[in-house]
């Protein structure tokens, strides 16, 4: 079943909606027991009955397909007389109203449901009138087939915890009494499942709450079929067996299978593009696994013992790829590298800092020379009451003479020749 086709069963699991014909249920001890039966009507349920009925109902069809809703097929010899299948397709033609054949059920869910503690054990039968669709999912106004099914939720039943409350009749807050509350349901199933908007009758849709621990053994001794994986065992078994083979749990071992999940998104991506238009899941068989692994440089030795250790666990149903996807390491490891390539940035910018830091410092190391040069040059100027700067070649023309009884510094000086003094430009 895809996910639409459970919606539009779920759809109809509302108040002004559903149109369940029988309810029967079955209250089992820890002991297993069967401390009480009931049955009837649903359409004859108390209003608040009615509602928490219909909720178990839905939560029977709720989570992720191929997680928390598994579709399981019946092996032939289920479907012939006395098979699990011919049980339950018994079960639905009476309509839930044969005692005699709910209590056979009743003894064989209590005989191969594995659950310490009371529960409560939930048949509901109805009939859908499946309306015929265009291309466009628009309802025509006529019938295509009429789908009979049942569905069976299995609730814990659980005593309240302590606590304190207002006793009405004694006008005072005291210890309020515990009782037994049915809780939403644990495992599940529908029969037959709703395929292609169709009574398949060879099939059920499996409801598990815990992905980790799914009731396996109700699959194969309650309903009689191959026993499913969650994708969430798929992930557990296929990193379990990568870690066993690959070793300690060290730096490289983490860089390894954080490549390897890296590798096996890339090879999902590059299978979605080709197989855009197609319906077909993108399993993780030898062929792939053995590609995965070989791009992912694990050691030839170590990707045949992963390779043979898969196929012993795996046998012929290998795993949806995208299940065993840990999108968590894969986000973490983005993040790393991304503070690595940060870090690189920062480390070049650096770099270049420093570089322009001890350009910029030796430039200030020969202004501060040139400076210092400069104002020894000052000091060394006030020493003296007469500087002269002239050409090299006027250099050699000055000569001194006495003039009026003192000493004096002459320097020839041409027609077309200027001078300044102190800077100034000054007519000779």
């Amino acid at each position: 079943m895809n996910k639409k086709e459970v919606l539009e069963l779920k759809r109809r699991f509302k108040k002004d909606d559903a149109t369940f014909t029988q309810l029967t249920g079955c209250y089992v001890d820890g002991n297993h027991n069967k401390v009480c039966k009931f049955g009837g009507k649903f359409l004859n349920l108390e209003e608040e009955e009615y509602h928490k009925y219909l909720e178990i109902a839905n939560k029977a069809l709720s989570g992720t397909l191929g997680n928390n809703l598994l579709d399981l097929s019946f092996p032939l010899q289920e479907e012939e007389v006395g098979g699990r299948q011919q049980i339950l397709m018994a079960l639905r033609d009476s309509r839930l109203e044969d005692e005699t054949l709910l209590d056979t059920y009743y003894d064989l869910i209590i005989d191969t449901y594995d659950h310490a503690g009371n529960y409560l054990i939930l048949l509901y039968h109805d009939t859908y009138d499946v309306m015929t669709r265009t291309t466009d999912n628009d309802d025509l106004d006529e019938s295509e087939e009429v789908y009979d099914y049942l569905i069976c939720a299995i609730c814990p039943v659980a005593l309240s915890k302590p606590g304190l409350g207002y006793l009405e009749n004694e006008k005072r807050i005291g210890p309020r009494i515990r009782d037994w509350v049915v809780g939403a349901p644990e495992t599940a199933f529908l029969f037959p499942a709703f395929n292609d908007r169709s009574t398949d009758i060879h099939s059920a849709l499996f409801y598990t709450k815990n992905t980790k621990e799914p009731h396996s053994e109700f699959m194969a001794n309650g309903l009689g079929c191959d026993p499913a994986r969650t994708a969430t065992e798929q992930k557990m078994a296929f990193h379990s067996i990568v870690r066993n083979v690959l070793g300690a749990e060290d730096e490289h071992t983490e860089n390894l299978l954080v490549n390897i999940q890296q590798n096996l998104s890339d090879m999902i991506d590059e299978y979605e593009v080709v197989h855009e238009d197609s319906d077909e899941e993108f399993m993780l068989d030898r062929a792939t696994v053995g590609k995965l692994l070989e791009e992912s440089n694990i050691p030839e030795e170590k990707a045949s013992r992963i390779e043979k250790t898969l196929d012993e666990t795996f046998g012929d149903k290998p795993p949806v790829a995208s299940n065993v996807i840990d999108t968590k390491a894969i986000e973490q490891h983005a993040i790393v590298m991304e503070k690595i390539e940060l870090q690189d940035q920062v480390d070049v910018l650096t770099q270049q800092l420093e570089e322009k830091t001890t350009k910029l410092n030796e430039t200030t190391t020969e202004l501060t020379e040139k400076s210092e040069a400069l104002d020894t040059y000052e000091s060394e100027v006030k020493t003296y009451d007469v500087i002269l700067r002239v050409k090299p070649e006027k250099a050699s023309q000055i000569h001194s003479q006495e003039i009026g009884g003192k000493k004096c510094l002459v320097i020839p000086m041409d027609e077309n020749e200027h001078a300044a003094i102190n800077g100034v430009n000054t007519t000779i």
